[in-house]
């Protein structure tokens, strides 16, 4: 008797257990945002949240208001839509709100890397010296040669070199800026005097360029890959390319190069002071590679097609570019010198800028994301006043509250190339209900989580525009044809992709 006693307590007791963690018992409490868990245990609205995230926030939102609870795989995300409480979030200390452990879970699962305490301070401090200030001078020049060797090397000479050539504009932005900042960054081949310096640049645009090839294999498995939904034969696949990725980028193939980054070799000298073994520290290579490169060069197609289907913007922005190339001794005519674009001259673009930044607002959709270790008070700007629930992760899609949002841009679905520039070349201030916004667009994020490469990944996409416009005329093969939606399976992962390329055309100006 007692037996099956002991084996009734215990079946109940898994029982409890399971609905505990299928979420049945979960019920919102006094002070907390409204709460929905959908109709399937534990899963919730993970199959709506993964199909569509935007649709799905939005007729959250419209059911529950600016701040509200969902149930998404077994973890309860209170999804925060009101900018003016993007702040006290982003701002919050580590005790109550943490980034980090959230970050270094996902980078776990879908890089391999498992990150050490003082991962994030590292990557910090070495972006801060190297892709910012004097540092990121010295960067944009690396990149600058980069370019040169990936887009000119080939110059014939007379009335042949102008003849129109065609390409796909996704592919061909993504693959010559993914491959300039990989160079840039991990260093290009040694060579033994002049005499060999043409071969190792030829090395370098075959081993560039197969990388990049391997890379647009994983990229396009990523979403998968962090959401744990690639079915068996993608899962391998994955598998073999980080296989692939962290023999390639290995740390002793790495320090073999000539011109190797500091941004590289000091974060390699620290995780090996603090103990990490050589193995990790190949799988983290790969971890700098998709941070550093996954995301401009879809941003820079977005811009140039934005710009080839608004002649008014591609004047604006033309005539900028040419000005400044006066301006700085470096413009672009029969007989002369490659132009040489320099950070000084990038720091005199405000109508590129603006462009870049409109072309961030439209496509740019990362989800900032936060986990609640303790109850943590939130007032929203009404003056309501909720509790985050301990346990719970608090998150924010700035592109639906502030990018998209009518009240702050309006026409938001309409490119505006100056719609962050005031006449006189000052950056303009943004509004809601009257009163001034700090967030307004957010796509690198903020706070603690903000992206410490966007100086540097903004100079690649500029350098890249500048030399396009400088260098080609450029337009649509199909001047009809409509920009393509965005792939809606990459909400959340920064720059959206699109769901199929564009032809386009370009041609030596000069």
């Amino acid at each position: 008797m007692a037996l099956w006693v002991t084996f009734l307590c215990t079946l109940i007791a898994l029982l409890l257990g399971g609905l505990y963690l299928l979420g049945v018992f979960r019920r919102r409490r006094p002070g907390e945002p409204p709460l929905d868990k959908g109709t399937v245990p534990w899963l919730g609205y993970a199959l709506e949240f993964r199909k569509d995230s935007s649709e799905f926030l939005k007729r959250m939102q419209k059911k529950h208001g600016v701040i509200f609870t969902v149930l998404i795989g077994g973890c309860y995300f209170t999804f925060v839509m009101d900018p003016f409480c993007f702040g006290a979030i982003v701002k919050e200390s580590r005790s109550k709100l943490d980034f980090i452990t959230f970050a270094s879970k996902l980078v776990m699962q879908v890089f391999g890397y498992k990150p050490i305490e003082d991962n994030h301070s590292i990557v910090q401090a070495s972006s801060m010296k190297h892709l910012m200030g004097d540092g990121l001078t010295v960067m944009t020049q690396a990149t600058m040669e980069s370019f040169q060797k990936l887009m000119f090397f080939n110059l014939s000479s007379g009335e042949e070199k102008r003849v129109w050539q065609e390409d796909s504009l996704f592919h061909y932005c993504y693959n010559i800026i993914f491959r300039a900042g990989y160079l840039a960054l991990y260093g290009t081949e040694p060579h033994q005097g002049a005499d060999n310096k043409e071969k190792a640049n030829e090395q370098d645009r075959i081993h560039s360029n197969q990388l990049f090839h391997e890379f647009r294999k994983y990229d396009r498995l990523f979403p998968g890959l962090a959401y744990a939904m690639l079915p068996p034969r993608d899962k391998i696949e994955a598998e073999q390319l980080k296989r692939h990725f962290w023999s390639m980028l290995s740390v002793k193939k790495s320090w073999q190069k000539d011109n190797i980054s500091g941004w590289i070799t000091d974060q390699d000298q620290l995780l090996a002071e603090n103990g990490v073994p050589e193995y990790m520290r190949d799988r983290f290579m790969f971890v700098l590679l998709w941070a550093s490169q996954g995301n401009t060069g879809p941003t820079a197609f977005w811009l140039l097609l934005y710009l080839m289907k608004h002649p008014e913007a591609m004047k604006a922005v033309k005539e900028e570019v040419d000005k400044v190339s006066r301006d700085n001794g470096q413009e672009a005519k029969p007989g002369s010198p490659l132009i040489n674009i320099t950070r000084h001259m990038l720091n005199q673009t405000p109508i590129l800028d603006s462009a870049l930044e409109e072309t961030l607002r439209l496509v740019a959709a990362p989800i900032l994301i936060r986990a609640v270790l303790q109850d943590t008070s939130l007032k929203t700007s009404s003056g309501t006043e909720y509790t985050l629930h301990k346990g719970d992760r608090v998150a924010l899609f700035p592109y639906i509250s502030v990018q998209m949002n009518p009240e702050i841009h309006p026409e938001p679905h309409k490119f505006q190339y100056d719609r962050f520039v005031n006449p006189d070349g000052t950056k303009k201030d943004f509004y809601k209900d009257g009163k001034k916004l700090k967030y307004f667009n957010m796509p690198w994020g903020a706070g603690i989580s903000i992206c410490p490469g966007r100086f540097f990944a903004a100079t690649e996409i500029k350098l890249f525009v500048f030399l396009m416009l400088s260098n080609y005329d450029l337009e649509l093969v199909n001047r009809e044809e409509e920009i393509p939606a965005i792939d809606i399976s990459r909400w959340g992962f920064g720059t959206m992709q699109p769901v199929c390329d564009v032809w386009f055309r370009y041609r030596l100006r000069f």
